[in-house]
């Protein structure tokens, strides 16, 4: 265990006196909101002169954020209200929106646009839960509770393991868990899962926006715990880069008539038409374009393939599942396994819906080639050479072009193979 972990836990209880401090009928409210680049959050800490009834009851605020390059004021609107497990009641968590002077949405504030689609599919009464996986950490970078070097990992599954030999920071867990049922979210389980100190816990089952608000604010609430514990929770899709784990977000997804007696054939109905956006889904299923699913996506580990799309019942290497038991009621849900542990769950619902329920015509797209052109990732069997124009998201430079390395292809500036980032010297760069 490092020194800095051990260090921040003793200053945490420090606090405790000053929590237990009464502050009248003064209300602190934090604003939780998501970065620029829509994969992390941050929070600033205001006093209402009265505890708010409803979201209604809370301002605006203000913060400076990165927009379209440069730093400049934003507003963030309270969108959910949530009970504070840090400082208890009558304080207050709050969800925002994040918009521009105009009141419109920032680039990285997906919310809005699922909430419009949302509308135009109420009448399905579509249900969501969401599967957060993550991985513990010390501070000083070492998986939390293994010693560095000389220790090798339990042999066989860890799913649901007990035991210290084989696992470790059930006690954060388990304080997330009951955090976020003080707050409001909709937590619906956790168990530990395939790697040393990794968890998952589970958000549902809510509507689009209610789903992805609650899962949000799980994470804030996840981070703060580990705040306490002086460790760090990594969502990072292959948190160590040297071994196969990985970390994936997976949605379950459903309608009224899924639900009902016979709803298989509209399950398969729905995975017929997620077959056909298979590449469109990749790209918005993790922040970063599908680069972060390309270092995850390699069928092993129960994953399935990046470049092909597959379903099946039972499997848990397909990208998209049907569970057993589902199978054998002639009703439920279906599994999408693709998201990654990163993802926006606002983006991941929007696209879910808008292949599943709003009837995208089938005719603009290609059922053969399953491929995401993503900038610096490489696409393997690919027919003929590809030329792009954008920027480049590792090496910042615009105007490059993608080229053929023998089955492989890559932009001048650096290239990533299906095993990851690669600096050969022997592909050119500029």
């Amino acid at each position: 265990m490092s020194i800095p972990s051990e260090t921040l836990r003793l200053h945490k209880t420090s606090r405790n006196h000053y929590l237990s401090l009464p502050s009248g009928e003064e209300c602190l409210v934090t604003y939780v909101f998501i970065n620029e680049r829509g994969e992390n959050l941050k929070c600033k800490t205001r006093t209402l002169n009265h505890e708010p009834a409803g979201i209604e009851d809370i301002p605006e605020w203000y913060a400076s954020m990165g927009v379209n390059g440069r730093r400049a004021e934003v507003t963030l609107v309270p969108v959910r209200m949530y009970r504070d497990p840090f400082t208890l009641d009558p304080n207050k968590l709050v969800l925002c929106e994040v918009v521009d002077n105009h009141h419109v949405p920032t680039e990285s504030n997906k919310r809005s646009q699922c909430a419009q689609v949302m509308e135009k599919v109420k009448h399905f009464e579509a249900w969501f839960g969401m599967e957060q996986e993550y991985v513990l950490f010390d501070l000083d970078g070492q998986l939390f509770g293994w010693p560095s070097g000389g220790c090798k990992f339990p042999q066989g599954s860890l799913s649901c393991a007990v035991g210290l030999n084989k696992v470790r920071g059930r006690d954060i867990c388990i304080s997330h868990y009951k955090a976020c049922l003080y707050a409001g979210v909709k937590i619906d389980g956790s168990n530990a899962e395939g790697l040393p100190a990794q968890w998952e816990f589970q958000v549902g089952p809510c509507e689009g926006t209610e789903m992805s608000d609650d899962l949000w604010m799980a994470r804030y609430i996840l981070h703060r715990v580990c705040e306490d514990f002086g460790v760090v929770a990594s969502l990072d899709v292959k948190p160590i880069k040297e071994k196969k784990w990985t970390s994936g977000c997976h949605i379950n997804f459903s309608t009224k008539d899924m639900r009902a007696e016979g709803g298989l054939q509209y399950i398969e109905e729905a995975v017929r038409q997620l077959s056909l956006r298979h590449s469109e889904h990749l790209l918005v299923y993790d922040p970063h374009g599908g680069a972060d699913n390309m270092r995850r996506l390699t069928s092993g580990m129960c994953t399935s393939s990046f470049h092909e799309f597959s379903a099946g019942t039972g499997s848990r290497s397909v990208s998209v599942r049907i569970p057993g038991h589902v199978n054998y009621k002639n009703c439920g849900y279906l599994e999408d396994r693709r998201p990654a542990s990163n993802c926006d769950p606002y983006s991941v619902i929007e696209a879910l819906v808008e292949t599943c329920l709003l009837g995208t015509s089938e005719e603009h797209h290609d059922n053969d080639k399953k491929t995401v052109n993503t900038p610096c990732a490489v696409i393997a069997n690919r027919d003929e050479p590809m030329f792009r124009t954008e920027q480049c998201m590792y090496c910042s430079k615009s105007g490059y072009k993608w080229e053929d390395y023998g089955d492989k292809q890559a932009c001048h500036h650096s290239f990533y193979t299906v095993e990851g980032l690669c600096d050969s010297d022997s592909y050119s760069k500029e």
